[in-house]
């Protein structure tokens, strides 16, 4: 069924019977209205409805469409969206249709079987996120008032080295102030943490992992080198340690993922033209630490592990790489609509305390470093 053909009056006189606000609308706007009819009088309803939605939302402006949007681009899913901000499918696809017209673009687009923000959405994004974020802050700008009358739970996704060294330390801090506050750690797996944030399915993401999305925020917590872990009476301690002894032994990797090669091997390929020989990848360090005194190999892992074991009475000995190697950045990762929420920043604020009590205020940056995420 096409769109009624009615008359400029008679459209005036079916709108007026809306309301008097509506009504005054019609009257102050009469003359402003003739871009949207032809010129026998009649509506051209695509130019009308965008006038009309357009004129209605940014005049009653609402901070909530913004948010609307917002949500939208970062779902690409109407019903994503509407389950994510606790309202109907119909209430969002409307939100839509007012976005939509506000704007002049479509704002997500069919792409086979699902939606995709159009580039002009795409380039809204970050603004967007920072004019929500920012009023956030004007409106959430309080203290928690009194957390031991609260019940908590946060999800927090990290590896067992940060679950080792965190976990007790960090409950027992959060439980002196919030008595009902609970945690729970997910490990780490093959996804990257941006959807399980996006769709808080954790609360807080802990490591060092590069791939995270523009959107995210993170929040450094230490920087660390890597070392060299060997038996106490190893050979490699006969001589000088140089780039090319180093490639005389076979070497243990540490990857959850599988990956053999890493920054050591970049090192050494394109300074030295040398490579090492990787012979054993383990998911974890704990893995093989009490074994290395069985062995010739060589394991390199993060100087913070060393903190907390006993390298001597394993007897095991330390060394440095003879060259310059990147720092392993690890930091705590949250979605932004969570930054100025009280509970939330209480919580990593209490974290970023418990880590340079674990992690020593050499290894962890300045309380208000913040940084956005990596932008590949």
């Amino acid at each position: 069924m096409g769109q009624p053909d009615w008359p400029l009056p008679r459209l005036f006189e079916q709108l007026a019977s809306s309301g008097p606000d509506i009504r005054r609308k019609l009257r102050a706007e009469k003359a402003t209205l003739l871009p949207v009819v032809d010129s026998t009088f009649r509506i051209d309803y695509p130019k009308w409805f965008r006038f009309f939605e357009m004129e209605s939302a940014m005049r009653g402006y609402d901070l909530d469409l913004l948010r609307y949007l917002q949500v939208l681009l970062e779902e690409e899913s109407v019903s994503s969206a509407a389950k994510r901000l606790n309202i109907s499918e119909p209430a969002m696809s409307r939100n839509l249709a007012k976005l939509r017209a506000v704007f002049g673009d479509p704002i997500l687009i069919q792409s086979g079987r699902r939606m995709t923000a159009s580039s002009f959405a795409i380039s809204l994004r970050d603004r967007v996120q920072m004019v929500v974020r920012d009023a956030d802050r004007l409106i959430e700008a309080r203290a928690v008032t009194d957390l031991s009358k609260l019940s908590l739970r946060f999800t927090i996704r990290a590896n067992d080295l940060i679950v080792a060294t965190l976990g007790r330390p960090l409950l027992k801090a959060l439980r002196e102030e919030c008595p009902n506050c609970t945690l729970t750690f997910a490990p780490e797996i093959d996804d990257p943490a941006n959807d399980a944030l996006r769709r808080d399915t954790i609360d807080l993401y802990i490591g060092a992992t590069d791939s995270l999305t523009s959107e995210i925020r993170r929040q450094t917590l230490f920087r660390d080198q890597m070392r060299g872990l060997v038996r106490q009476d190893h050979p490699i301690f006969d001589t000088p340690i140089t780039p090319n002894t180093l490639t005389q032994y076979n070497y243990i990797s540490v990857s959850r993922r599988g990956r053999a090669r890493g920054p050591i091997d970049a090192v050494l390929k394109e300074t030295y033209g040398l490579t090492r020989n990787v012979v054993l990848t383990v998911p974890t360090y704990h893995a093989m630490i009490e074994n290395m005194r069985e062995t010739d190999m060589i394991l390199p892992l993060p100087g913070i592990v060393l903190d907390h074991i006993s390298v001597r009475k394993l007897g095991l000995a330390v060394f440095d790489f003879p060259f310059l190697l990147p720092p392993i950045t690890a930091y705590q990762a949250w979605h932004p609509r969570w930054d100025t929420e009280p509970t939330h920043r209480w919580m990593r604020e209490t974290l970023f305390r418990v880590a340079k009590q674990c992690w020593g205020k050499d290894r962890v940056v300045p309380e208000d470093y913040i940084e956005p995420a990596f932008r590949p």
